[in-house]
């Protein structure tokens, strides 16, 4: 896989401007985010950290397009996620953002190469460029001779790898991981987080990463720290 290859999308610039989020419940209102400012370079790797609960993950949200804002700005590139539709965002989360997640979130029913293909599928990629692209993300990922395994059959650290080719498989420009190495020992916490890093370095992506693990972000050069729904 080479630069000028799968990956041809680069990383986009990405700002959030009073950025608030609320959530309602029967007793209270919850302020998970509070009026954040908060901006990123197109291809840069930075890490979330931060306790539960400080807003990391409500941000992602926000930043992925699963989830509204309750005021504020998001750009990322030159779109404004405020003013996409509906339909807008479901192609904006299949094209642009690439998402992994501390549960892998993988097809038990179907192999390494399915999942990955199954996104491409969506996207109307013909067949020929989608097996082309499972069997070059699996190499990416060191995974090339289990494309036929089923997750079940993967131990831990080979089904985030598989979850993280799956972020990649439309070429996103923007990847946003969730604590992915939460449930990991610390040889894949490193290898996990290795290929984060490389997303950016050697491909150009924009990746952000949130995590409450010192060691999981040691080797990010920018490290933002979270608490109680703003920057610290």
């Amino acid at each position: 896989m080479s630069e000028n290859g799968f990956f041809r999308n680069p990383g986009v610039p990405v700002k959030v401007a009073k950025l608030t989020k609320a959530y309602e419940t029967s007793a209270e209102q919850v302020r998970a985010l509070k009026g954040v400012d908060w901006e990123i370079g197109p291809g840069e790797a930075v890490a979330l950290m931060g306790p539960s609960g400080c807003g990391k993950t409500t941000l992602l949200n926000l930043l992925g397009g699963v989830d509204h804002s309750t005021s504020g700005e998001i750009l990322v590139g030159d779109q404004k996620l405020a003013a996409l539709s509906e339909r807008d965002l479901e192609k904006y989360r299949l094209h642009k953002v690439g998402f992994v997640f501390q549960f892998f979130n993988l097809i038990p029913t179907l192999t390494a190469g399915e999942n990955l293909e199954l996104p491409m599928l969506i996207a109307d990629v013909d067949a020929a460029q989608r097996k082309q692209r499972v069997d070059g993300l699996l190499q990416m990922v060191g995974l090339g001779a289990k494309g036929n395994k089923r997750p079940e059959e993967l131990s831990g650290g080979e089904q985030q790898r598989v979850a993280v080719a799956l972020s990649l498989a439309n070429d996103p420009a923007l990847i946003l991981a969730d604590e992915p190495t939460g449930n990991l020992d610390t040889g894949n916490t490193e290898t996990i987080t290795s290929l984060f890093l490389s997303l950016a370095e050697k491909y150009g992506k924009t990746v952000i990463m949130a995590s409450h693990d010192p060691k999981a972000v040691e080797h990010f050069k920018k490290v933002y720290n979270m608490r109680d729904g703003s920057f610290v």
